[in-house]
């Protein structure tokens, strides 16, 4: 499992365990799964989905943002759009 922390400039959008997370990285969407190699990646609008299973994710559409990953831990610092 990962941990997850999604914050926002309003408040902590996110904050939990999860099997995965996709987002719309600069260069293109890219999937986080558990044991991910450590990264620091800019994020472009789109989607963020995220869950426990496959067939139970969420949405959260941003603006931007940033990710980090390390040893299990992942950090979104994006913009909503609301």
């Amino acid at each position: 499992m990962l941990k997850l922390k999604i914050v926002s400039p309003e408040k902590i959008e996110f904050d939990g365990e999860v099997e995965s997370v996709l987002v719309p990285g600069s260069q293109g969407q890219f999937e986080i799964l558990n044991d991910h190699a450590p990264i620091i990646s800019t994020l472009d609008k789109g989607v963020v989905e995220y869950g426990q299973t496959k067939g139970q994710k969420v949405r959260l559409e941003i603006l931007g943002g940033f990710v980090e990953v390390q040893k299990n831990v992942v950090s979104l610092c994006v913009e909503v759009n609301e």
